[in-house]
């Protein structure tokens, strides 16, 4: 399918007996992937800083650690910054659209980026790997792996939470240690939650 001819298609029920439909993201107006993104550097920055404080408290007393708090405030507003550029880098990349594949049957659902968007991802993440090889920064080489996924499987027998959130049209779906998003328009978005819960019998809401 081209990128010119998804715009959120219903879901339809095709003859193998899977349900299959297409949801667009304009990355532009919807910032739902700034926020996971940043989220991710994040936490690595509050792993990072609190390494580096408590190894200076250590060695040179609580009133050296404290002075280190300035810098990693101005450090934290520089991630903020280059996630930022990083993100409208990424959504120009992709022509200001995030396009999935979704297919769906009674053994579990597939979210898929469409494969014109795929290899332009993965191309982007084997290239954040290497810049983050080539400086030392282990985050930015973690943050490219986990770029290069371009498709992801929920098993429903597997499923252990799920979450609707109706307004986003996105459908949180949670193994052990895999977490998958769903995402359907408004008119579907009640068969495909439906659909979901009743096929993941381990599954809390």
């Amino acid at each position: 399918m081209k990128e010119s001819e998804t715009l959120n298609a219903r879901v339809i029920l095709c003859e193998d007996g899977k349900y299959r439909w297409v949801y667009e993201i304009n990355l532009f107006k919807d910032l739902r992937f700034f926020v996971l993104v940043w989220k991710i550097f994040f936490f690595l920055f509050l792993g990072v800083s609190a390494v580096e404080l408590i190894s200076d408290a250590a060695n040179w007393g609580a009133d050296k650690a404290a002075e280190n708090l300035p810098f990693l405030g101005y450090f934290f507003l520089g991630m903020t910054a280059v996630v930022g550029l990083g993100y409208l880098l990424y959504a120009a990349i992709m022509g200001g659209k995030y396009i999935v594949e979704f297919e769906m049957d009674e053994k579990g659902i597939t979210h898929r980026q469409i494969a014109a968007q795929a290899k332009k991802a993965e191309k982007l993440a084997r290239a954040t790997m290497i810049a983050g090889a080539a400086s030392g920064r282990i985050g930015t080489v973690g943050a490219g792996m986990n770029a290069q996924r371009t498709e992801m499987y929920s098993d429903f027998s597997k499923v252990r939470k799920i979450k609707a959130y109706p307004r986003r049209h996105v459908i949180k779906v949670k193994e052990t240690l895999e977490h998958n998003q769903i995402y359907a328009s408004d008119e579907d978005f009640a068969f495909v939650q439906q659909y979901i819960l009743s096929h993941c019998p381990n599954a809390k809401q």
